[in-house]
């Protein structure tokens, strides 16, 4: 259930002096970065279990849980545009802890919110500083091991990124369940804090600091427009069922697409001008490039909604306490676990066939899991473990390969570019699945005449969604034939997730 992020051009660094290429004090650096990834990744899923928790708490309507979860996901997505050149250029040392902190701080915010609008801007301001500390995390490992030692560190990483995926909704149904110190659902915020100052005083002593010797500006207006045209896009699908689609709701459309429109020109002209922009247009006539972006926008578009929604439908529809969601979802992050490794592993041989068998794999588990709910009645557990299993093997298989699938497409000058490009734009698939199927789901909930929705009313609109679902990702799998057969034959994950 992790989103892999790509490598942002001019992010290498030197090998490790040799004080620092083994031992005690490069495993301790280790532990500091990898503690910010899984901080992180448990973020992006932790809140989909307590979203039924938040919203009885503070009175909040479904598109302000959209919001709540889309936030976080679009600013991150936003923050990784210029977060890994920030590193580059003023050391990826401060930066990380410059995120770090500010994760901290954002997070005690959010467990602090009075009200859903509260909760929502701390979420996209958690998602900026994360989108700042996360680029970092590579460049800090190469400066605190050895080229040899590196494997090894690359290879926790990965072990960190499938923990995380088991313990985010493990770790939101324990602590709404346990209501610790009465906080319910806050503590999933609260949990970062002590954590973050004992990395906070560790990495001040023990990370080594690093940058690159590249000059290019920040294009921060380019990756304003950007955010500022995907932000007025959503804003009138995610309020659809609040505002209605009125004249207002047409108009932040059109502007939006006219935002996005304005940051293509702006972009074109930034690099016809010799800069750095955060997206070069150019990248589009690269047959392998174009079909990527739109291949993981279909792809990471159901990722967030669909455990969103099935949240929701567990919990409300079903009565299961969140807990019990969290176990339901547990076999997803088990099978993705499990096939992550071989998806890797083979990636260079049969990248193409392992993404399109993943995709065909995960729109069956959806169907297999329509046909759990579809007769109205509260499913057992081990039916909706059967079906998320199935979702999870195609995830692991898919997932960690894509990136560098589409970049075996892309000539090796562009390759850094291309890659954080990549990586924003699998977030932004997240934010959109979540704006899109959460909307629809949430305006397919059939409300009786008397008394509360009752599990049928969910799970009608849960069958919608995973209709849909399912639809897209066969959408995928045919897109995925224009892909290259194999993968890069060198990593390309310098700013995965």
């Amino acid at each position: 259930m992790t989103v892999p992020q790509a490598p942002r051009e001019g992010t290498l660094t030197p090998d490790a002096p040799p004080a620092l290429v083994s031992g005690t004090r490069a495993n301790m650096a280790l532990l500091i970065v990898l503690f910010g990834s899984f901080m992180d990744l448990v973020d992006a899923t932790i809140v989909t279990v307590a979203a039924p928790a938040i919203a009885r708490d503070m009175g909040a309507g479904d598109a302000q849980i959209q919001w709540t979860i889309a936030a976080y996901t679009l600013a991150l997505g936003a923050g990784l545009i210029t977060g890994g050149r920030l590193g580059d250029q003023f050391g990826r040392k401060r930066l990380f802890m410059t995120g770090l902190a500010g994760f901290m701080v954002t997070s005690a915010l959010c467990a602090l919110a009075v009200d859903p609008a509260m909760l929502i801007g701390m979420r996209a301001a958690q998602g900026v500083t994360a989108g700042i500390m996360v680029p970092q995390v590579f460049g800090v490992i190469r400066g605190s091991f050895a080229p040899a030692e590196r494997a090894k560190a690359f290879g926790a990483y990965g072990a960190v990124q499938g923990l995380a995926s088991v313990a985010g909704p493990l770790l939101g149904g324990f602590l709404v369940e346990a209501d610790l110190f009465g906080l319910g659902w806050r503590t999933i915020f609260w949990i970062n804090v002590p954590f973050s100052v004992l990395a906070l005083v560790v990495g001040a002593k023990i990370l080594p600091e690093s940058r690159s010797s590249s000059t290019a500006r920040l294009d921060v207006v380019g990756a304003l427009l950007a955010a500022s045209g995907i932000l007025l896009v959503l804003l009138p699908i995610i309020q659809t069922e609040t505002w209605g689609w009125t004249a207002p709701s047409y108009v932040l459309l059109a502007a939006g697409i006219v935002t996005l429109t304005f940051f293509l020109m702006y972009e074109r002209r930034l690099a016809g001008r010799g800069g750095v922009p955060a997206f070069d247009p150019a990248l589009l006539r690269i047959r392998a490039f174009a079909v990527g972006l739109g291949v993981s926008l279909l792809f990471f578009g159901g990722i967030g909604s669909f455990f969103l929604t099935l949240s929701v439908y567990l919990q409300a529809g079903t009565g299961r306490t969140a807990w019990e969601t969290g176990l339901v979802i547990l076999p997803y992050a088990l099978g993705s676990v499990a096939t992550s490794g071989v998806g890797v592993a083979l990636a260079v041989k049969a990248g193409r066939t392992l993404l399109i068998t993943g995709s065909l794999t995960i729109a069956a588990s959806q169907l297999v899991l329509l046909a759990v709910i579809r007769d109205g009645s509260a499913p057992g557990y081990w039916l909706l473990a059967l079906a998320l299993f199935i979702g999870g093997l195609g995830l692991g298989l898919a997932a960690p390969v894509l990136v560098n699938v589409v970049l075996a497409g892309v000539p090796g000058r562009n390759a850094g570019s291309a890659g954080g490009v990549l990586s924003t734009v699998n977030q932004i698939g997240g934010a959109i699945g979540i704006a899109v199927l959460g909307t629809i789901f949430f305006a397919s909930v059939d409300e009786p005449t008397t008394g509360a929705p009752g599990p049928a009313d969910y799970g009608h609109a849960l069958s919608i969604v995973l209709v849909i679902s399912a639809v897209l990702y066969l959408a995928a799998g045919l897109a995925m034939l224009a892909l290259p057969k194999t993968g890069a034959d060198t990593p390309n994950s310098d700013h995965q997730r």
